[in-house]
């Protein structure tokens, strides 16, 4: 079965494969492929075709005829087949045993088996997690943070289809979640679980109770009665950590919880809306997937962590704070942003990053923008992509800040700036941005010494790899300084 979907938002493509999977298993319920589409660019056009061909298979292409494709050689699941235990099910048990010493421990013991066993034994495997979850809160931390390594981390996958992967990961953790204490529960343990049904039991925590989960399945989509106004009352109660998941387009998550919010963190799993983590103030927000338009608009401190892309004026006004994007923007991130955001972003974007920037200068405490123009290719690594920039318009009008760029084979052009210029990135440069790729090694996999400084296979110096974007000084202002002087 091919699918070949179109939408003006990732939700409505999730909503869609969600409905088609949950009445016929045929059909996945995550796709093979995602990606956005600008129009006019001069990489694939902007615009693809779904068409039949005479072989009678659906196939996409691009304007300029080029076929879009996945791996070959890969199998899906089978999702009609049910689970067996294997023979020696019983020595796996004590296997799975062994590996709960930590996250990414499990991570790791998920990551070699899932080259080696079959589609049933992957299945097993994580179906057994789910059951060691229920022992105790420290279990299932484990297995509720190792699954979720598994469920954003890019790794070969042997003979596999990543998104048959993602989807029995996406369904044991809704199981955990699912079998979590209900709010108005009295047991031990650190999770409780709230949904719509039971909202109006929302109450201070007590005792060792740290972690709310929020099912999001039933909330609106904004407004007082939606989930992120019922994390804000969370919040004022006491709560500190939460985990959405089911999340159907809903918006604003860590939006409105107020001013110096440090400890707070929120994961938000499925399909997540517009607006996350707009106007933090501290709080740490963590989407494991796509990010919808408007993530972290006028953030002003925290922390946002994208595990996949997001979409259009991606921290717009943005005043401060990191934020970590481990796939592509859309267009017009960072447009207007002040103060000091540091911004990695691991693929490329759209056109117009950083527009109007007006970010200080970033080696005395301004804002930049890291941008590494790199993309999976499905075996675990991280390649180039044929570009670091594809759009026209590169740091625009910008007065402050600073972009650092990917850019080893020196293939950007003056022309695709508008009023900024190139410049060597110097040792202060590098020593600036190097606690920032640390931490984006640490979340995404994305080695610096193996990947970023990596060029055809060989081993380069941070000069020869990023190139730094800088404004331009105006006539006006070189004449003011040069009258001061």
């Amino acid at each position: 079965v091919r699918i070949g979907l179109i939408g003006s938002e990732k939700q409505a493509i999730d909503a869609t494969l969600k409905s088609l999977s949950e009445e016929d298993k045929r059909y996945p319920s995550v796709a093979d492929k995602y990606w956005n589409a600008r129009g006019g660019s001069y990489t694939d056009g902007g615009a693809f075709i779904f068409t039949i061909d005479s072989d009678e298979k659906l196939v996409c292409a691009n304007k300029f005829g080029e076929v879009v494709k996945t791996p070959e050689g890969l199998t899906h699941c089978d999702f009609t087949k049910p689970v067996t235990p294997p023979p020696d099910s019983d020595r796996e048990r004590e296997m799975i045993k062994t590996e709960l010493k930590s996250p990414q421990n499990l991570f790791e013991f998920l990551r070699s088996g899932v080259k080696k066993w079959d589609w049933n034994m992957l299945r097993w495997t994580v179906s057994e997690l789910t059951k060691y979850a229920n022992d105790d809160g420290r279990k299932k931390a484990i297995v509720i943070e190792g699954l979720t390594l598994f469920n954003d981390r890019r790794y070969d996958t042997g003979n596999k289809k990543r998104s048959s992967v993602v989807q029995i990961v996406k369904e044991a953790l809704h199981r955990i979640f699912d079998e979590t204490p209900a709010i108005e529960a009295k047991s031990a343990g650190i999770y409780h679980l709230i949904r719509w049904s039971n909202k109006d039991c929302l109450r201070p925590p007590d005792g060792g109770e740290e972690i709310l989960i929020v099912n999001a399945a039933e909330f609106p989509p904004e407004g007082e009665e939606g989930d992120a106004q019922l994390i804000v009352k969370a919040y004022e109660m006491g709560w500190k950590r939460f985990i959405v998941y089911n999340a159907q387009g809903q918006r604003f998550s860590g939006s409105g919880l107020g001013n110096h919010t440090t400890g707070v963190r929120i994961d938000v799993y499925d399909s997540s809306g517009d607006y996350l983590g707009s106007s933090m103030d501290g709080a740490e927000l963590y989407v494991h997937g796509n990010g919808q338009d408007q993530l972290g608009q006028i953030l002003k401190n925290g922390k946002l962590v994208v595990f996949g892309d997001v979409g259009q004026t991606f921290m717009y006004g943005a005043k401060g704070g990191e934020a970590y994007v481990l796939g592509n923007a859309a267009g017009r991130p960072l447009i207007n942003a002040v103060g000091k955001p540091r911004v990695v972003i691991n693929g490329t974007c759209l056109d117009y990053l950083a527009e109007s920037f007006m970010a200080g200068d970033p080696l005395n405490g301004g804002g930049f923008v890291v941008v590494n123009g790199l993309e999976p290719d499905g075996n675990g690594n991280f390649i180039e992509q044929d570009t670091p920039y594809p759009g026209s318009n590169l740091f625009s009008l910008a007065s402050g800040g600073a972009i650092y760029i990917r850019d080893p084979h020196r293939k950007l052009v003056d022309e695709q700036l508008n009023g900024g210029e190139f410049s060597i990135l110097t040792a202060e440069d590098w020593a600036l941005i190097l606690p920032y790729l640390d931490e984006n090694e640490r979340l995404f996999g994305i080695s610096i010494e193996n990947d970023l400084l990596v060029v055809n296979g060989n081993k380069k110096t941070p000069q020869e790899v990023y190139r730094k974007v800088k404004p331009v000084k105006t006539s006006v202002l070189v004449e003011c300084e040069e009258g001061e002087d």
